[in-house]
């Protein structure tokens, strides 16, 4: 007899942070754990998670994550979460030691791109990235359009 396991990883992506392939050129990727607390994680299960404009800093030897938006919880009480209250990330020292590193000697900055869930736990993937200019935006859609233009005529 056949036993039905649950796929839990049926669609474990909860949000991706479409503006930061547009804004930035993004390098090395990193998963961090995220602290929350418990109104935070229903409403997250609800999809009320938004990471655009947000960014990760390092203070004191830990990673924060600031301005990322999570709604309030329906059925929450008065004991209901602020919704863009700065939330601690979760990464092993080594990886803060490298990634203060990078950040400070390099000009670069944080930014998450995507949230998902592993498991029960919600995991955030920060990637090291630079600030894109104005033109290299805009040569940036000149050339997709081109390309679908030469992609439509074929």
């Amino acid at each position: 007899m056949k036993k039905n396991k649950k796929n839990t990883q049926q669609n474990p992506t909860i949000t991706v942070n479409r503006k930061a392939r547009y804004d930035y050129d993004l390098g090395d990727r990193y998963e961090a754990g995220i602290v929350l607390q418990g109104t935070e994680v229903k409403a997250i299960r609800n999809g009320q998670f938004n990471l655009t404009d947000s960014y990760a800093q390092i203070t004191d030897g830990e990673v924060f994550l600031i301005e990322a938006f999570i709604g309030l919880y329906d059925h929450g009480n008065r004991a209901n979460h602020e919704p863009k209250r700065i939330r601690k990330l979760l990464l092993h020292r080594n990886e803060i030691r490298k990634l203060e590193r990078t950040v400070h000697s390099k000009g670069m900055t944080l930014i998450p791109t995507k949230a998902y869930f592993l498991g029960s736990n919600v995991k955030v993937e920060l990637a090291v990235a630079q600030g894109k200019k104005l033109y290299d935006k805009r040569d940036k859609i000149d050339r997709e359009q081109a390309t679908r233009e030469i992609r439509s005529y074929t």
